[in-house]
């Protein structure tokens, strides 16, 4: 055919199809989005056309515009979140949604998503009030930290620190702490956009007070402690202590600021895992201000977690980017309770996060026991339980490796890539790795109820090979 264009079908065509009237009846889809949706996908098979692709037959090309359509519906009604089962072995997953929410957390949420709150509004006076109020009530309580503030991100805390008090300004750094975290996010170009001055100090394994003390200018207005979350370095190393560089800051009148990234209010020290400094220490050491993220090892939402000195604090409250940087009401919900969760022994290990970096190997063994006791019922795989090695992730405690248990699975019909594919696309996703020829299903960041889950998983896979 000279054009190949006249192969495409017209809009009327489309709107008249058997597909198009499903999701207008059935799910109520209005006409103008759906007729959208087909302008679409009718204009993606014209460039496909334009590209000299192989011209298929009219039916043929109707047909795949007809069924591209009915995948776009199915993708824009779907939620946008998909829960999934954490078969990984990494408990705080950046890309599964790093910390898991206790169930009183989650419930907090529910409630101030689904109706009005008191948000900024002071029931006892009957006017308005602060958002943050109590949340900050709780974290000077329990950090012994003079104020507090939070943002909607331990980056955006950091652009705001540097911004409101560094500005075309000079910010000291060890060269041994210019790290990058995931996403390409680095110190360097933090602190560029935020007009403040990196000056790198000492070399990168080892730096001094006195590299400090040597760049030290009329025009210095910070020294920065960035703290290795997700690396760690070993042998021939040095740094200068916080308490070293809150003097050297104190004695020069400028701020010592850290940013923490982790946040670990639980001394996971104390359990003899790894060696992360606990929030209340580290200010107890002579930081000026602090920053840490609220969703790595505090267990809790996405924020951005400032504490420090009160006359700070109030400033940065007081900035212009505090208000683009504040966080929802479902946010506060759910920091509020698991900061609740902090004040009792009994519930800190509640919190999902605490629970699975500090769970016994034996309780996560029982776990993959189970599992395999479970899927043994079906037919077609190979499973055995296997030792593995669990990590905590989210950029936190690198060094740190958990002894831990999962199924090392194999499919009679299918190639493990295979396998691991129809499991990550199926309801429920379950989303586990690969080794060697094996499907490695590790039990470290699985919960209980998740148990039944995964064989519903599996059991639905069974009935499809």
């Amino acid at each position: 055919m000279d054009n190949p264009m006249r192969l495409l079908p017209s809009i009327k065509q489309i709107q008249d199809s058997e597909i198009f009237r499903k999701w207008r009846s059935r799910q109520s889809v209005s006409d103008t989005y759906l007729t959208a949706v087909a302008r679409k996908i009718v204009e993606q098979e014209r460039k496909r056309l334009v590209n000299n692709q192989k011209i298929k037959e009219r039916d043929a090309i109707y047909s795949h515009i007809l069924s591209r359509f009915d995948e776009e519906m199915n993708q824009l009604t779907s939620p946008v979140l998909t829960t999934v089962v954490n078969g990984t072995g990494v408990i705080l997953h950046t890309n599964l949604g790093r910390a898991r929410l206790s169930d009183d957390a989650a419930e907090a949420v529910r409630q101030a998503a689904s109706g009005y709150t008191n948000l900024e509004f002071n029931i006892d006076k009957g006017e308005r009030g602060f958002r943050n109020e109590k949340i900050e009530t709780l974290l000077t309580l329990i950090t012994g930290a003079e104020s507090a503030m939070i943002v909607n991100n331990n980056a955006a805390a950091v652009f705001l620190i540097l911004r409101a008090f560094a500005k075309n300004k000079e910010v000291i750094v060890s060269r041994g702490e210019l790290v990058e975290i995931g996403g390409s996010f680095r110190v360097s170009s933090i602190m560029s956009e935020s007009d403040a001055r990196l000056v790198e100090v000492g070399t990168t394994n080892k730096t001094r007070v006195k590299d400090y003390a040597d760049h030290l200018t009329e025009n210095t207005a910070m020294l920065l402690k960035v703290h290795q979350s997700n690396f760690k370095m070993i042998g021939f190393t040095e740094a200068a202590s916080r308490k070293e560089l809150a003097e050297l800051a104190k004695k020069h009148g400028i701020l010592l600021y850290e940013d923490l990234g982790s946040g670990a209010l639980f001394n996971y020290h104390e359990e003899g895992i790894g060696e992360e400094p606990v929030i209340s220490d580290i200010l107890e050491e002579g930081v000026d201000v602090l920053s840490a993220s609220g969703d790595k090892l505090f267990g809790g939402p996405q924020a951005g977690i400032i504490l420090g000195r009160k006359e700070l604090i109030d400033h940065l409250k007081k900035h212009q980017l505090a208000r683009a940087f504040r966080v929802d009401k479902m946010t506060l919900a759910a920091l509020g309770a698991t900061l609740q969760s902090y004040l009792s022994e009994k519930k800190v290990k509640e919190i999902p996060t605490v629970r699975d970096i500090t769970q016994k190997a034996e309780e996560i063994q029982a776990r993959a026991n189970l599992l395999k006791k479970k899927l043994a019922e079906l037919p077609g795989f190979s499973i055995k339980v296997c030792d593995t090695t669990a990590f905590v992730g989210g950029g936190t405690l690198p060094d740190v490796r958990i002894k831990s248990f999962g199924l090392k699975i194999q499919s009679e019909l299918l190639k493990t890539n295979e396998l691991a594919h129809l499991l990550r696309v199926g309801t429920p996703s379950v989303i586990g790795r690969l080794e060697e020829d094996y499907y490695i299903l590790d039990c470290g960041a699985m919960t209980d109820p998740e148990i039944e889950r995964v064989y519903s998983a599996f059991s639905a896979l069974a009935a499809k090979l």
